[in-house]
């Protein structure tokens, strides 16, 4: 796989996937810019070189065409600014007015192009609209990591049609940590797995187990566990099918030596909102008109013993409802531990992208842990074992 460092773009027009999906709200203003920044130095050697950029990304799930709120042209404005250097746009990926702008671009500019996902043909990695993209630029950069699971036209198939194929520095820092975690983990290692569903972390969990000395499960996936071992739950999420599971993966742990911890206590609600009435109980004892929406103050303790220990933490998914400030108190009190561990004892963090890295950039300790992953599902995948279509195309 050809690295950025050893390529010379100079005089190169390089088509870059980045992934610049991020969230918007009702004026159009983004709320979380990090996949933006992530890939801004990636852009910015390729123009000390003395080469231009073509950008390519997908924002949101547009259905069947253009969608204004889903239009790249909100970002070119922050864009701009971040890379100090005016951003063209054109208002379509493969059309006429793109193949000009690209065709036109000197050494030094950027040109963002609109919206990938317009065209159905993105996502159902078309031939033909892979080869119409390539003709964009002469050397091709992936470095949307977000979106390298997926087999799409801009991810995947459009490596092909060229000879140089470079792997941008986002996709190597993904790559380089997600490695280093699964292979050269200091010891002991934990793993912080939380979010709704133990359907969604099986696989993750599965492989985990050969790999970690702990593992803390909590969110909305410990009700289930908490249900299977016999515990009222109340109205608290539940994938009632998956509690044989649940206790397939405990005896799993107990017989690789895996030291498990579920919450002792959970933060109570009977309301979903953040303003509902609440209380503390003792895990399993929630009264059946009340759901749990975070992990309690013993809970805490407990999973901050742990990890004040921990040479390596890797932490997926939040301990709760962290959207609402009343039961984000879980969520940032882990990520003051993991900020703790990694500062003053040395510990490598990695944070699994998704809902944790929101609530760790939320917290500002997005530059005070080892590494936060841009790509949830994608950093899932590649840890499960899975080979990702837009990795494996820069390798051929």
């Amino acid at each position: 796989m050809k690295t950025l460092d050893s390529y010379n773009f100079s005089g190169k027009r390089a088509l870059i996937r980045v992934d610049f999906n991020v969230p918007l709200n009702s004026k159009f203003e983004i709320t979380d810019d990090t996949r933006m920044k992530a890939t801004l130095p990636t852009i910015t050697k390729i123009l000390k070189d003395g080469g231009s950029c073509v950008l390519m990304s997908h924002l949101g799930r547009p259905k069947g065409g253009p969608e204004d709120k889903y239009s790249l042209k909100h970002l070119v404005g922050p864009l701009s600014i971040m890379l100090g250097v005016p951003v063209k746009f054109a208002d379509d990926c493969i059309g006429e007015s793109a193949k000009e702008m690209a065709s036109a671009l000197k050494p030094g500019e950027v040109l963002l192009l609109e919206n990938l996902r317009f065209y159905k043909e993105e996502e159902k990695g078309d031939v033909d609209f892979a080869e119409k993209l390539s003709k964009l630029g002469d050397v091709y950069v992936n470095d949307a990591f977000g979106t390298a699971h997926r087999a799409h036209a801009s991810t995947a198939v459009i490596a092909q049609f060229f000879t140089d194929k470079v792997c941008g520095y986002v996709m190597q820092a993904e790559l380089d940590n997600a490695q280093r975690v699964l292979d050269n983990a200091d010891r002991p290692f934990t793993a912080i797995m939380g979010g709704a569903k133990i359907s969604d972390k099986i696989l993750i969990i599965e492989k985990l187990l050969d790999k970690v000395d702990n593992l803390i499960i909590g969110g909305g996936m410990s009700y289930t566990f908490t249900k299977a071992a016999g515990g009222n739950i109340g109205k608290s999420l539940l994938e009632a099918d998956k509690q044989e599971l649940a206790l397939e993966l405990l005896e799993k742990a107990k017989a690789k030596g895996v030291q498990v911890y579920l919450p002792v206590d959970n933060v109570i609600s009977d309301g979903f909102s953040n303003d509902a009435n609440r209380q503390t109980v003792k895990t399993g004892q929630i009264p059946d008109d009340w759901q749990g929406l975070d992990i309690g103050p013993e809970t805490i303790a407990l999973f901050s013993e742990v990890l004040a220990k921990s040479k390596t933490i890797l932490w997926n998914g939040p301990m709760g409802v962290f959207e609402f400030p009343n039961f984000a108190i879980g969520t940032n009190a882990i990520a003051d531990v993991v900020v703790k561990a990694t500062e003053e004892n040395g510990a490598f963090s990695l944070i699994g992208g998704g809902d944790s890295a929101s609530a760790v950039n939320n917290a500002g300790y997005g530059d005070r842990v080892s590494y936060v992953s841009t790509g949830g599902g994608a950093l899932l995948e590649y840890m499960e074992g899975k080979v990702l279509p837009g990795v494996a195309a820069l390798d051929e």
